[in-house]
């Protein structure tokens, strides 16, 4: 039976809220952390970390970003670097309050480019990284669907979502969203100076119509990592592949897992 735990690390800048899921038989295989998305949390992955505990007999790890979910609020908006300082400055203080060792990174959309820096900076304990619908840089595509989205909130019943799972952040959290990738500012980001430096196995995850991204992302990803990498695209799914496609991205996480030497 799956074992789950539920705490609030006190990192820099606030609490943290952290939920862990632990295989009933004893494993030795590194545990998976995953990254949400820019408006997602813990309680957003749902069922997905549960069910790729059972189904890995790995440890899964899933925490809130400060300012999301149950982790406490910030005040300022982030930096336009806020993707390379998940990497930089939280994880480092995560990696030491969590006792980790080797591990494995599981992220979603912007989560996705967070665990990318973070295996390019530790290259020497990151086992393989998965992205699922990460954005490796400011698309068209992704600018025009956050814009829409934007203009979709506007509607009381649609930020009732949010505040569901955020509280009273839930405003932050989607200015947070909004006002970064939407800044002419934020339009040079990408990864393409940051992939060269992973070094690990590699799957680059995506929805076959990604409202916010085309292939390119995927493509993207497995030709500038460093490292052995592939690119698989998920038929007749958009950007939330553990939601609409569950079952699919269960077996391409596992089939993937499992394929590796060690």
């Amino acid at each position: 039976m799956t074992h789950i735990d539920e705490t609030h690390l006190p990192l820099e800048g606030g609490r943290t809220f952290v939920k862990t899921w632990t295989p009933g038989a004893v494993s030795t295989k590194a545990p998976v952390l995953m990254l949400h998305d820019s408006l997602g949390c813990v309680d957003l992955w749902r069922s997905f970390p549960e069910t790729l505990c059972e189904r890995l007999g790995r440890t899964i790890i899933a925490y809130d970003r400060l300012g999301f979910g149950r982790s406490d609020a910030r005040t300022g908006r982030p930096s336009l670097r806020f993707v390379e300082e998940e990497a930089e400055e939280v994880f480092p203080q995560l990696y030491t309050a969590l006792g980790l060792g080797r591990f494995v990174l599981l992220g979603h959309s912007v989560g996705g480019g967070m665990a990318t820096n973070i295996a390019a900076r530790h290259s020497d304990a990151c086992e393989a990284l998965i992205t699922v619908s990460a954005q490796a840089f400011v698309e068209e595509r992704t600018v025009a669907g956050i814009a829409r989205a934007k203009r979709q909130f506007d509607d009381p019943a649609q930020f009732a979502r949010l505040t569901r799972y955020h509280g009273d952040k839930a405003r932050w959290v989607l200015d947070a969203w909004t006002g970064t990738w939407l800044s002419a500012d934020f339009a040079d980001w990408s990864l393409f100076e940051v992939l060269p430096q992973v070094a690990c196995p590699v799957l680059a995850v995506h929805g076959e119509s990604d409202e916010y991204g085309s292939h390119r992302f995927p493509k993207s990803i497995a030709e500038k990592a460093s490292g052995p990498a592939s690119a698989l695209i998920l038929e007749h799914c958009g950007h939330i592949p553990h939601r609409e496609q569950p079952e699919a991205l269960l077996d391409v996480v596992a089939g993937f897992l499992g394929g590796l030497k060690g």
